[in-house]
């Protein structure tokens, strides 16, 4: 019997056990960020356009701005976080990201409805980096990667609840009532985060935010083949989970003839797959190894992400479809905590910039993925089938070939029973 080496843990700022589901709900709540403001809005995309007096193209831009303005954010705050403590930006932040999203309620045109996505959307980059680089604060080793797992009960959720709870917005008010909720939402998250969450980051593990500095700090990361390995096998991975959001739609409803209610069940299925299977995750990867769990999820991916081209290909119909659609779907519960903690456990005096790449990453190699689907049209489900497995066999090659054993793993002697 062979005992899985585990990284060698280091001490935390907080107690393990102490208020952990409070921390679960904070820090789930902030890199909630994104799907929400994302995905809650989606539905009410033709109302803006007909109130707006704009073109649907210039509309879907403000989902650009949102994106471009989230990269940005994150590379600037993750630095910034690191120099000055987690607390600050990330107040700064949720204040910012009230601001912007009460601009988008009252916005009267189209462009300024834009400008202000972009507010919204570096206010909203505090929660998410900073709330993955306080995990990195707090956890090392296992006990960092269980953490990662319980947050992807809340982040699973998200996206599943973010369009449905849209769609009843609108039921009774309009699309500016969501950026209503989207601001009360901020506001209830900045008054926990200023009364709940103490400072994570003590000052002796804080580092200078200099220009040239952060410059420095991002060449580095980005020349550290297994940070980026493990970087991009995430980023790869969320490349495929993008495909699938943005081509499901058309795909299924389009093609297979399921109804917007069978497909919302279909969708709320598959996010489920991701609680579940991260919730797996966390229970075993202290018998197994996260490189072991990591491989697991992405040679199971890139698998899955076959079946789903050869479903459609070969006209499988829809069972043979949402077979290996659920199950690739379901493995990013499995590849993003593992691939995070191990992007991030030798970035502990750096978490924040270690956190920025990670996540610009994920949305740059998402945003890219997007549009690839749209190529192929959308009478057909083989664009989908071909992304979605194109970009899981890139981040099972990534990891196999840029990553390796962390020292600290190496140095441990494993041992035959």
């Amino acid at each position: 019997m062979t005992i899985a080496p585990e990284r060698v843990e280091e001490p935390v700022a907080w107690p393990r056990t102490s208020g952990r589901a409070r921390f679960v709900l904070i820090l789930g709540g902030l890199s909630a960020f994104g799907p929400l403001s994302i995905d809650m809005y989606l539905p009410a995309l033709p109302q803006m356009a007909g109130e707006l007096r704009a073109a649907d193209a210039t509309v879907q831009l403000t989902l650009s701005a949102f994106i471009i303005g989230l990269a940005i954010g994150q590379l600037i705050l993750g630095p910034l976080s690191d120099a000055i403590g987690r607390r600050k930006p990330l107040v700064a932040g949720l204040a910012l990201y009230m601001v912007g999203s009460i601009l988008c309620a009252v916005a009267p045109t189209a462009e300024l409805l834009i400008a202000a996505r972009g507010v919204q959307a570096f206010g909203a980059a505090a929660g998410i980096v900073i709330a993955r680089a306080t995990v990195r604060d707090l956890y090392s080793g296992t006990a960092m990667t269980k953490f990662f797992s319980l947050l992807m009960l809340v982040n699973g959720l998200a996206p599943i609840l973010a369009p449905i709870i849209g769609g009843q917005i609108l039921n009774w008010t309009s699309w500016r009532g969501v950026f209503v909720c989207l601001t009360v939402f901020g506001a209830i998250l900045l008054a926990v985060v200023f009364f709940l969450l103490p400072e994570p980051l003590p000052e002796e593990r804080r580092t200078p935010a200099r220009f040239g500095s952060v410059l420095r700090k991002y060449a580095s990361l980005l020349r550290d083949r297994g940070f980026l390995g493990y970087a991009l096998a995430s980023g790869l991975m969320f490349g495929s989970l993008f495909a699938y959001i943005s081509g499901s739609s058309f795909a299924l409803q389009g093609v297979y003839g399921l109804s917007p209610q069978a497909y919302s069940l279909v969708f709320g299925l598959n996010g489920i797959g991701i609680v579940a299977v991260g919730q797996l995750n966390g229970r075993i990867v202290g018998r197994f190894p996260e490189r072991t769990l990591l491989t697991v999820g992405l040679v199971i991916a890139a698998v899955a992400g076959f079946g789903v081209l050869a479903a459609a290909v070969l006209d499988l119909g829809l069972a043979g479809l949402l077979i290996p659609l659920f199950i690739l779907v379901s493995s990013i519960g499995m590849v993003a905590p593992n691939a995070s903690s191990l992007a991030l456990a030798e970035q502990a005096r750096s978490a924040g910039s270690a956190s920025a790449l990670l996540g610009v990453l994920q949305f740059v190699v998402g945003g890219l993925a997007t549009p690839l689907v749209g190529l192929g049209g959308a009478s057909t489900a083989v664009p989908m089938g071909i992304v979605m497995s194109a970009f899981g066999v890139l981040a099972l090659l990534a990891f196999g070939t840029m990553t390796r054993p962390s020292r600290s793993s190496r140095a441990l002697v494993t041992q035959e029973a």
